[in-house]
């Protein structure tokens, strides 16, 4: 007699798991909401070439001569003609009320006026020099006010203090240019990767290296810290050049905890990273679609959702800071999208399906606001703050139910016979209803004819006794 028993750890049940972004769905923005004739850059670097706040949006455009930017209030309508010149802008970053960009070996910083621009600027705020080549890369620290990162050509980083408007750290441990940085939530560590193909941790302010991979079968490009989950993503190509993906434990480099290949293109992958609702977004180069998952802590630690699809190829994504969503529809996330060949810049935004109008607290929690934790010097002398966190349920506005308000019309007259309104002419709806209306129809037609015969006996009878009156009548009177 053969026994055949299963562990109690095996289970039928399907490997499922419920997730309330499971449903999350992308819509583009009505005509009316997107900005149409930008001539965008025709530049081919490998960066956004857009930035976006909850006021502004920052495009590099197409100009003859000097390079230029323009900046378009995201609440108007149609772009504007005033434009920021003054050099070549190949990449762009900003921040509330100032905009930096980059040009060969120097970067500027722009001061743009409340109710944006009137005419064009060409002073700048602040002119910083300090890179012996072009410089690639512009971050801002995530919680420090007035504290900038800066990559060059040169294989270098520099920390700038706006404060002073001078270079106050250098890190130079790159051995090749400097592809991508991103910091975790409280700016105390950086990671970079470098066209060395090398992924690196960094504590900014020592510059000193406390982890390090090669990677020799997944050829980085992009990298992402995913908030405080002690997690690294990075994007970039296996060795035989299909997109991938993989996770890193950013205390342990030696190898990934997961690779994924995504597709055989050849675009280059730009990673999104929603802290709030631990959900990634993926956006191809010259791609149409996105691609979002939801990170998690178990495995499979990545969790494919869906996939936005559209047929216009995309040049960059600006995104939308938190507190600049609109809470009443539910929106979690928002790109702009360049399409050059059309000149148009269009807002595409993620939306959880919900039923109830009330404010959803469960899919916004506390965000990171727009009010800076620490000072520079603060933070030059090794202190370290999380962001000062804000609810966005003061920006919540009950949508309005009233979609359309038909015009008051004046009362109508009716004529209905055995039931039915002949003034109104509504089509049946299945062939029953049409085989009913069509006997309705005849049975009255039928009546109808019998009604004006009868009208017309009664007419010659009433025209026999008016003859009749008349020949009795003496005198013909």
């Amino acid at each position: 007699m053969t026994v055949v028993s299963f562990s109690s750890q095996m289970s039928w049940r399907p490997t499922y798991r419920s997730s309330k972004f499971r449903n999350v769905y992308g819509k583009v923005g009505n005509r009316e909401h997107c900005f149409d004739g930008v001539p965008i850059t025709k530049n081919v670097h490998d960066s956004h070439f857009c930035t976006v706040n909850s006021k502004y949006l920052a495009v590099v455009t197409e100009s003859a001569g000097g390079g230029s930017f323009i900046v378009i209030p995201v609440k108007q309508k149609m772009p504007s003609v005033q434009a920021v010149c003054g050099h070549q802008g190949n990449d762009t970053s900003v921040t509330v009320h100032r905009l930096v960009t980059v040009w060969c070996r120097q970067v500027r910083v722009w001061e743009i006026p409340e109710g944006g621009l009137r005419r064009n600027m060409t002073a700048a705020l602040l002119e910083l020099y300090g890179h012996s080549r072009r410089v690639g890369l512009i971050e801002w620290h995530p919680t420090s006010s007035g504290i900038l990162f800066s990559a060059g050509y040169d294989y270098k980083v520099l920390i700038w203090n706006l404060e002073l408007g001078e270079p106050v750290k250098m890190i130079d441990c790159h051995t090749d240019v400097i592809l991508s940085m991103s910091f975790n939530t409280d700016g105390s560590l950086m990671a970079t990767s470098c066209k060395d193909r090398s992924l690196r941790v960094i504590e900014p302010r020592s510059g000193r290296v406390l982890q390090q991979a090669s990677c020799k079968n997944h050829r980085v490009n992009r990298v992402v810290f995913l908030g405080n989950m002690k997690r690294l993503l990075t994007t970039g190509f296996s060795r035989w050049n299909t997109r991938q993906i993989a996770l890193w434990d950013q205390e342990d480099l030696s190898m990934p905890m997961v690779e994924e290949d995504i597709d055989g293109l050849s675009g280059m992958l730009f990673p999104f990273y929603d802290a709030d609702t631990h959900m990634l977004y993926l956006a191809g180069k010259g791609d149409g679609n996105i691609r979002y998952f939801e990170v998690t802590t178990e495995k499979p630690y990545l969790q494919h959702l869906m996939e936005f699809r559209s047929p216009a190829p995309q040049k960059g994504l600006g995104v939308m800071p938190k507190h600049g969503l609109d809470v009443g529809a539910c929106e979690v996330f928002r790109f702009y999208k360049l399409i050059p060949l059309k000149g148009l810049i269009e807002p595409i935004s993620m939306i959880v399906p919900r039923r109830s109008d009330t404010y959803q607290e469960d899919i916004y929690p506390m965000t990171a606001g727009t009010e800076p934790a620490l000072s520079a010097a603060e933070w030059l002398s090794g202190i370290n703050r999380d962001p000062v966190l804000m609810s966005l349920k003061e920006g919540y506005s009950r949508p309005n139910q009233l979609v359309f308000k038909a015009p008051v019309k004046k009362e109508k007259k009716s004529m209905v016979v055995n039931g039915i309104d002949l003034l109104e002419n509504v089509p049946p709806r299945t062939e029953n209803e049409m085989l009913r209306m069509f006997f309705r129809q005849q049975e009255e037609l039928r009546r109808l004819k019998e009604e004006l015969a009868s009208k017309d006996v009664r007419i010659r009878q009433l025209e026999l006794e008016l003859n009749n009156l008349k020949n009795l009548s003496p005198n013909g009177v």
